[in-house]
């Protein structure tokens, strides 16, 4: 069985006036990301890891940020169209593990909501979706809470 990994990361802009989405969830909060599309930092990486480990190019290449086919568009759609072009290539998702990086909100109430959306969207099991948070302890963008980054790796396979 052949294996591959791939990594992936998305920065996104905090702002006022946006819904914060993250993983598939809508968080309450006074800030969301600013972006082309619901701009689901985390969904954006997760694409970003399989594309990659599939050899596919990146987020951009697929749904660049200058078509309008792709403005407002909910991620869970992107991440979707992602499985259907990962599957074409012959692969299947084994695992994905993700890190979120922000201040606040605080996610833990919304991490399991977050496993289940990923883990129906690409046909895998809730316990194969790791999603884990942290601060930048209020250093830099992020500890300003002017932006949010999300780092993901995912391992697909041959089927």
């Amino acid at each position: 069985m052949k294996l591959r990994i791939g990594y992936g990361i998305d920065f996104h802009q905090l702002v006022e006036g946006r819904d914060l989405v993250i993983g598939g969830v809508t968080i309450p909060h006074h800030k969301g990301a600013l972006g082309h599309s619901d701009a689901d930092v985390l969904l954006h990486a997760i694409c970003d890891a399989l594309l990659g480990a599939a050899c596919l190019g990146d987020i951009g290449v697929h749904f660049p940020d200058t078509s309008s086919e792709f403005k407002n568009i909910d991620s869970k759609i992107l991440l979707a169209k992602t499985r259907t072009l990962i599957e074409a290539e012959g692969y299947s998702v084994g695992n994905i593990d993700a890190s979120l990086c922000l201040e606040a909100p605080k996610i833990k109430p919304y991490v399991s909501r977050m496993q289940e959306t990923i883990a129906g969207i690409l046909g895998i099991g809730i316990k194969d979706v790791s999603i884990k948070a942290t601060t930048t302890e209020t250093m830099g963008f992020v500890g300003r809470q002017e932006g949010l980054v999300a780092h993901a790796v995912c391992l697909i396979h041959q089927v």
